[in-house]
């Protein structure tokens, strides 16, 4: 055993800074290694963007409100919470999804995956893209394989393989969505690599797509017949839910939650909120790599430590970082404002079937809504029963004013957008309404590299501190976990 303790601080106290305190302790008893861990929370409380809000029986996100289910972290985290038997799908009735085009709600082709049509008989059936259009997109089979060594935009890549049309009416408002970002300044290498793989492993999106999906269903087949066959061995195990899509049956701060109770039960750990880092300072040996640091607080204690874990977005990090490192590749990653607006309505006087998971808005539809979720058709677990939920969701890169508006003003607006699109007249009995200012990072062209040699130069210039976080690799729930625990992982190995 290695009974020399170490002192670790990780800073934020979003799903990836959590994470990362909570695999640190866990690793290192596997281990047999002493560390002491404090996080660093600048706000009153914990999770970031996740934050849930229990009211009157609704369960409402006002930050994220899902995960990816094939992305595993999310769920072996929530294994090792005990936390699996709260996790829950969306509801397989609602499978409609719509596009508005001219005011007018279309539902989305069958067999698209992230955009990429895979059925001609139903992409051709279509009204959102034009007879044009919709030809020109599917003779993306027949283009050379054109992708190049460099990076480029999504925007730019998914034009000149599908075509502008495309772009403007399917991908713009399905993919640009994920990020509130614009497609033409959005690096393809960071935010949707697998597009230029498929084209250089298959020839073109289409073929990849198709082939992709054999894939999906072989390996679906495979792990539904391993369940099967284990279902006697493990009787006491929980199924996971059958969905694309998962979150937790109380909402995602069931998550934090449960990652803030574990680590304040560790006698290692200590969770400190309400005091931002000011400013980190090497001291120590004469060796660089005996390093260790003192973190300076706006409350102005000080708080010492061998390595440093910044789980920051890119602005925070960036002006501690900067009188040790270049931060370039930091300060060019922009933040984009959005809301989001929840209302509840009971049933007496409803007029809209919710007949799916909800809507996109394209930009050149020209409304303050991008996107509206039918909350309590494509989650049952969000609305008791009577009553119906929808959480509309404004701004984007490009078009963020809207955030601005005052709650009269935006509730206003949003409903009458919602009149417009579905014909609902019904007063709601409430409305939320969140503003998550900077809070969507916008990866630009050469991102990847940018990040790889930020890294690098941190690794040397401050030994032992290391950054992660949404604003490095990816956006979602399960990579925030991830990075957290490589965080850890890496840390450890040093």
């Amino acid at each position: 055993m290695n009974h020399k303790s170490r002192r670790v601080a990780v800073l934020g106290g979003g799903l990836t800074g959590l994470s990362s305190a909570f695999y640190l302790r866990e690793l290192a008893k596997e281990r047999g290694e002493e560390i002491k861990v404090t996080v660093i929370e600048g706000s009153d409380r914990l999770g970031g963007r996740v934050n849930t809000l229990r009211k009157n029986g609704f369960v409402i996100e006002r930050g994220p409100d899902s995960f990816l289910a094939r992305k595993l972290p999310m769920i072996r985290i929530a294994s090792e919470l005990g936390l699996v038997q709260e996790l829950t799908g969306t509801n397989p009735a609602a499978k409609n999804t719509y596009i508005s085009r001219d005011g007018k709600l279309l539902p989305m082709p069958q067999g698209l995956t992230l955009g990429v049509p895979s059925d001609r008989d139903k992409f051709m059936a279509t009204e959102l893209v034009s007879e044009e259009g919709k030809l020109r997109a599917l003779a993306e089979l027949d283009l050379p394989s054109d992708v190049s060594e460099g990076d480029e935009s999504v925007g730019a890549f998914l034009e000149r393989r599908m075509g502008k049309e495309m772009v403007e009416r399917i991908f713009e408002p399905l993919l640009a969505g994920i990020h509130a970002g614009d497609l033409y300044k959005l690096g393809l290498e960071a935010t949707f690599p697998q597009f230029k793989r498929m084209v250089q492993e298959y020839g073109s999106l289409i073929a990849g797509t198709r082939e992709t999906q054999r894939q999906a269903a072989a390996a679906k087949a495979k792990a539904d017949a391993e369940a099967a066959a284990s279902s006697n061995e493990a009787s006491d195990s929980t199924p996971l839910p059958a969905s694309v899509f998962m979150t937790f049956k109380n909402g995602l701060s069931s998550l934090i939650e449960a990652l803030e109770s574990r680590l304040r039960e560790d006698a290692n750990c200590e969770i400190r909120t309400g005091a931002k880092v000011e400013a980190i300072t090497p001291i120590g040996g004469e060796e660089m790599d005996s390093a260790s640091y003192r973190l300076r607080l706006s409350d102005g204690s000080t708080v010492e430590a061998d390595r440093v874990i910044f789980a920051l977005p890119a602005y925070n990090a960036s002006e501690l970082l900067a009188p040790h490192v270049d931060v370039s590749a930091l300060n060019a990653i922009r933040y984009v404002s959005v809301a989001n607006i929840v209302l509840a309505y009971d049933d007496s006087g409803f007029d809209h079937p919710l007949d799916g998971s909800g809507f996109l808005v394209p930009r050149g539809e020209n409304r303050l809504i991008t996107a509206s979720t039918w909350t309590s058709s494509k989650w049952l677990h969000t609305a008791p029963q009577g009553k119906r939920l929808i959480r509309c969701y404004v701004g984007r890169a490009g078009d963020e004013q809207g955030v601005e508006l005052d709650d009269e003003a935006m509730s206003a607006a949003v409903q009458r957008d919602l009149r417009e699109l579905m014909g609902l007249t019904a007063t709601p009995e409430f409305v939320e309404i969140t503003r998550l200012r900077h809070s969507m990072p916008q990866y630009p062209v050469g991102h990847v590299e940018a990040v790889a040699a930020f890294r690098a130069s941190l690794a040397t210039k401050l030994p032992g501190v290391i950054a992660t976080g949404a604003a490095f690799d990816a956006v979602g729930l399960p990579d925030c976990v991830a990075q957290g625990k490589q965080a850890a992982e890496a840390l450890l190995a040093n």
